[in-house]
């Protein structure tokens, strides 16, 4: 009997440990409670292990941001880029250097802008500076692809120049220029593409900082109503395009203001209300179309500094132009010398110093257009005022 009970002694404890580790709920199997089962208490909470410099850390990475998490700013400077870079392009000037020594002749690059294609015909607009003096040119598109450029015709006195690929029209993406509706703001985004330093298609972003800029061209007369923006420009960016939130030309990329040679947030854009007027005049006759009164000055105002003349004094009269016909007079021959006529101060009211002050007063009117010109009449300087149609230069 004694070796019986001591051989179930150790399953009723082997009975006590499954209940126990069976959650100590009293439960024994699948029947349910056992009224025999022996109630275990439960265990005593065991106190958490502090962390240690040896603990794992198991916290997952940071997701990097996606393109949804891009603030509008940054999704539209894309979007423009995208769209326009296709449009603008890189021009190199190349001239011809001769080794007389080996008898050989190399072209080399000699300068380099940027410029816009304008239409499908592969008309490319750039500055005048840019293409000055080139023995020739190339221009290249976004996709590497180079062609032989030549010069339609300039402006000077807007730093404007046209020049002409023969590239495949599906190649030829037209920029699109800001609706003359739509005024600038001083404030809005202004955003430059170019090839600064001959780095192609480079974006730079700013803001309108200015308008209505007077500054003096490569042509040695006023660019009135230029744009002043801070986004970088630096060499190599002239004759790219400025562009407004919409992708829209507004203007070119010119010059900087600058004592150093580079950037200082200061640049200068001829506007597009200018290149839309003159672009379409140089491709249709190879310059931009000028009108005049029909008389000769000296653009030089030798006569007026000498004599402390303010003003531009008429030389000479063209026969049967508008002058003439209006009844105005030039220089004529007297006893002691020569006699003035008139003296222009004014057109229309606004004064008249110099031959700059002439062309600006002028500027954008049409033939057959009338101006008023006010006049300082012969010796005496009697004041007058003359109404002039005005004829297109030859």
């Amino acid at each position: 009997m004694r070796h019986r009970r001591h051989a179930r002694l150790p399953a009723v404890l082997v009975v006590a440990a499954l209940a126990a580790s069976a959650g100590c709920k009293g439960k024994s199997g699948p029947s349910g409670p056992s009224p025999d089962a022996t109630k275990v208490p439960d265990a005593p909470a065991t106190p958490a292990t502090p962390a240690t410099s040896a603990t794992i850390d198991t916290t997952p990475p940071p997701v990097p941001p996606s393109k949804g998490a891009l603030i509008e700013d940054e999704r539209n400077s894309i979007a423009v880029f995208r769209d326009v870079a296709p449009s603008t392009v890189f021009v190199t000037q190349q001239r011809l250097v001769v080794d007389r020594f080996w008898g050989t002749a190399v072209e080399v690059p000699a300068g380099s802008g940027s410029g816009f294609v304008w239409d499908a015909d592969g008309h490319v607009v750039t500055n005048y500076h840019v293409v000055a003096g080139a023995q020739s040119l190339v221009v290249r598109l976004q996709g590497e692809k180079t062609f032989p450029a030549k010069l339609v015709g300039s402006e000077p006195r807007k730093d404007i120049a046209v020049i002409k690929i023969d590239a495949p029209k599906e190649m030829l993406k037209p920029i699109q220029v800001a609706p003359l509706r739509e005024p600038l703001e001083v404030g809005q985004k202004a955003i430059a593409i170019g090839n600064p330093f001959g780095l192609d298609h480079t974006l730079t972003t700013g803001i309108i900082s200015a308008l209505g800029r007077q500054v003096q061209g490569v042509g040695e007369v006023t660019i009135r109503d230029m744009i002043q923006t801070d986004a970088a420009i630096n060499p190599g960016n002239s004759g790219g395009p400025l562009l407004d939130s919409s992708g829209h030309l507004i203007g070119m990329n010119t010059m900087i203001f600058s004592k150093s040679g580079s950037s200082a947030g200061i640049g200068f854009a001829v506007p597009s209300t200018t290149i839309a007027r003159i672009v379409p005049q140089i491709i249709r006759t190879g310059k931009a179309e000028q009108v005049g009164l029909g008389i000769q000055l000296d653009q030089s105002r030798r006569l007026e500094r000498r004599n402390g003349i303010r003003g531009l004094i008429i030389m000479t009269v063209v026969p049967g132009g508008p002058a003439d016909k209006a009844g105005m007079r030039g220089l004529s021959e007297g006893d002691r010398g020569l006699v003035l006529g008139d003296v222009i101060v004014g057109i229309d009211g606004t004064p008249v110093a110099d031959y700059d002050g002439l062309y600006q007063a002028l500027d954008g009117k049409k033939p057959g257009d009338k101006v008023k010109v006010d006049v300082l009449r012969g010796p005496s300087g009697e004041k007058a005022t003359i109404e002039v149609a005005v004829e297109l230069l030859g």
